[in-house]
């Protein structure tokens, strides 16, 4: 897409108008600065904004956050609403194949000082009791009966087996479950590489870190989280593992012949959906909704884990170190909600694909504890950066369908980063800086340089003048687990 061909209404938004493709029912709305925009425009996701525009049903315009990079049918970064009572649609590649990737953030009553001595014993510590990389298997294995009980449950069979508690529920988004999983809908090939990997880290981009508090923005907001400068937190970053992708894989099949069934045409085949309402996006939504809830049993465990890591070296248990879940949030999800659209109520299916759920302050699906400043949203960033803690606001009800960015996004394809970086360069580089890394495999530390990503100071930056999220404090790397 030519930059001629985009329109820009602000120094955050730009949009794509909807005459820009014949077919497209909505514009395409970006957010980004300049800078980031030269960046964007280095592949094609914002072709794929405006073929997302093609959806049967959509409302709004088509969404693309800061960090947006091209990917499977929807772009990375992709947000898109439809109207399920007109005939909107729900697609897989909306979703994407890391089903509920997401991400959990918890505090610690330590300091910088109390963990500075202490830091390589405990990054190795975490790395010993933590599964990661490809094809990992944890010490819960799952029989099929109980696995369809996980997949019900969700983060609660976790706490149901002494590992967490009701406050961690209380503290995740759809308290860990969301009603309507149908474990009828998954495929027998799902539940058999499911049925090895609760608890585990992901490869990838997937990470768990120990990070300092360095930076406070909104004083009032981080007293209501109980977070100050100088604090020790923890991020977990992994989703529903072989699990959820082999259900997305297993969708994709189905939904490619809705296609013709239902008479929809879509610029891209990677877009491929079935009205909301049909027994295809149904079933799939059932299985979604275990996938989903597979995830959040993961993230579960492995704070669990985290917490007896943490026990080991500090010789104290987990609620004597103040250990407790500040909140959990999905990346890559759908969700059945209702929102104002032209002044009345509507009943959408939001797509949200490398984007994190931001309701404003008030809203009745935020925890109490927290319903005064807002749903917190948790941004990562490379391992050699930073990461940020913000709140959703009334501007993103009122604008992104309650959305904001969920990440840096990439710069560099993994292969790009495999043939220019050397993984012990890396490593040596985030020593110097404090930053201590450990991985299953040299490549994946190739593939996550920070050279690979966009600079999430950037990203978030632009969520935060927008409007649609509003900064809390910032996070540096100390400590990075990677599969």
């Amino acid at each position: 897409m030519s930059s001629y061909l985009l329109e820009k209404l602000d120094e955050w938004r730009y949009r794509i108008p909807k005459s820009y493709k014949p077919g497209m029912l909505v514009d395409g709305i970006v957010y980004a600065d300049e800078k980031l925009m030269q960046h964007i425009m280095q592949d094609k996701a914002l072709e794929q904004v405006a073929n997302t525009a093609f959806l049967p049903g959509i409302v709004g315009p088509a969404l693309a956050m800061p960090d947006i990079h091209w990917g499977y049918g929807f772009p990375i970064g992709g947000v898109a609403a439809t109207d399920i009572d007109k005939n909107g649609v729900i697609s897989p590649g909306g979703v994407g194949f890391d089903i509920n990737c997401g991400v959990r953030l918890l505090k610690t009553d330590l300091f910088y000082d109390d963990v500075k001595p202490r830091l390589e014993e405990l990054v190795n510590a975490l790395f010993s009791i933590i599964p990661a990389g490809v094809g990992s298997t944890g010490s819960i294995k799952v029989s099929g009966t109980e696995e369809k009980k996980l997949l019900l449950k969700g983060a609660r069979w976790a706490v149901e087996r002494g590992l967490g508690t009701a406050d961690d529920l209380d503290c995740t988004e759809e308290r860990g479950a969301m009603d309507g999983a149908n474990p009828d809908a998954v495929s027998a090939h799902a539940y058999e590489r499911g049925r090895a990997q609760p608890g585990t880290l992901g490869a990838g981009n997937h990470f768990l870190e120990v990070q300092v508090i360095d930076t406070v923005f909104d004083e009032p907001a981080a007293r209501v989280l109980n977070l100050r400068k100088g604090q020790i937190v923890v991020m977990i970053h992994t989703g529903s593992r072989g699990f959820g992708h082999q259900i997305c894989t297993d969708y994709i099949k189905i939904m490619l012949a809705c296609l013709q069934k239902y008479a929809i045409n879509v610029p891209d085949r990677q877009l491929a959906c079935a009205p909301v309402l049909s027994k295809e996006a149904q079933d799939y939504l059932g299985a979604m909704r275990c996938a989903a809830n597979y995830a959040w049993a993961n993230r579960q465990i492995l704070m669990h884990r985290t917490r007896e890591g943490f026990e080991k070296i500090f010789k104290q248990g987990w609620e004597s170190l103040g250990m407790t879940l500040i909140y959990d949030v999905a990346h890559n999800i759908a969700k059945v909600e209702t929102h104002t659209c032209n002044g009345r109520e509507v009943r959408l299916c939001v797509h949200r694909k490398g984007a994190t759920r931001a309701f404003g302050p008030g809203h009745s699906e935020i925890t109490e504890r927290y319903r005064t400043i807002g749903q917190p949203v948790i941004i990562p960033g490379d391992m050699g950066r930073h990461s940020y803690l913000l709140t959703g606001t009334g501007q993103a009800m009122r604008e992104t369908f309650g959305s904001t960015c969920h990440g840096a996004g990439r710069l560099q394809s993994r292969s790009q980063a495999l043939r220019t970086v050397k993984p012990q360069k890396i490593i040596a580089e985030l020593r110097q800086q404090g930053i201590i890394v450990r991985a299953v495999g040299r490549q994946t530390i190739a593939e996550e340089a920070p050279q690979a990503y966009k600079n999430v100071n950037d990203v978030v930056e632009v969520v935060h003048q927008a409007g649609i999220s509003k900064k809390v404090c910032r996070m540096k790397p100390l400590g990075v687990i990677k599969g």
